[in-house]
């Protein structure tokens, strides 16, 4: 039967996977139904759940350093396994990967960029940036571009970023989008849909002491280009603080 750690339990995870989690996740591909998964579920908890929670907190606990706004206790940044299917055609209940999401504090969770983590049996994806981002986020990055283009090339070019990541994700339409100037430096970005680094690792990473340090590595080094993404979406959605009698 399945049960929550307590803080001493949870503090005893080995913050890396061991083999019976990819077992466990090439399984669920070929039996992805409930039937199959609700008498296996404190299987799930023990090789995927807990382990992952382990090096959320790994993370979490190098992110205070150099990108504390991101950081929340590591059940809430940790995806459920769970499907939506609610509008989806493929009614499979549960993802075959585990992952995390690390958004900035006062934002929704999977809105404005950030940093995701995923295991799967096939391999490690560590990722930062701004994935399907809102109409109104895209159109303030967007016009946040026409000025700041040259900041955002420079920090993508940075030497580290170009070395653990591949080239950035864009998207990009075919033509500048209505009412920005087809002719500015920055097109090749404002025409972009998202802006996000990824980096995919063989599986076995996973499995590995250090992987929350690998981790960590990659995160470290796009923390800029995070930033710098999250600056116009800050100030146009964050919510802002309320004032009482002139006192903030």
């Amino acid at each position: 039967m399945s049960r929550t750690l307590h803080s001493d339990d949870a503090s005893a995870v080995v913050p890396y996977f061991r083999p019976a989690a990819f077992t466990f996740l090439r399984a669920l591909a070929r039996h992805n139904d409930r039937e199959w998964f609700k008498p296996r579920k404190a299987q799930y908890e023990a090789e995927l759940r807990e382990p992952m929670l382990a090096v959320v907190r790994r993370i979490n606990a190098a992110m205070e350093e150099f990108a504390p706004q991101y950081v929340r206790p590591a059940e809430k940044e940790l995806f459920r396994i769970y499907r939506d299917t609610r509008f989806a055609s493929d009614k499979r209940p549960y993802k075959t990967h585990v992952a995390a999401w690390w958004r900035h504090e006062g934002m929704q969770k999977t809105s404005g960029a950030g940093f995701y983590f995923h295991v799967e049996a096939k391999e490690v994806l560590i990722a930062a940036g701004v994935y399907m981002p809102e109409k109104e986020q895209l159109m303030a990055i967007r016009h946040w571009l026409l000025e700041h283009h040259a900041e955002l090339r420079k920090l993508l070019k940075r030497p580290l970023v170009r070395r653990l990541y591949d080239e950035m994700e864009g998207n990009p339409l075919v033509r500048a989008p209505k009412g920005f100037p087809a002719e500015h430096p920055g097109m090749d970005l404002i025409r972009c849909r998202q802006w996000g680094l990824s980096a995919a690792l063989p599986a076995k990473a996973a499995l590995e002491k250090n992987i929350a340090e690998v981790a960590i590595r990659y995160f470290k080094a796009a923390a800029p280009v995070v930033d710098a993404l999250n600056r116009p979406l800050i100030e146009a959605f964050a919510p802002k603080r309320k004032i009482f009698f002139g006192l903030r």
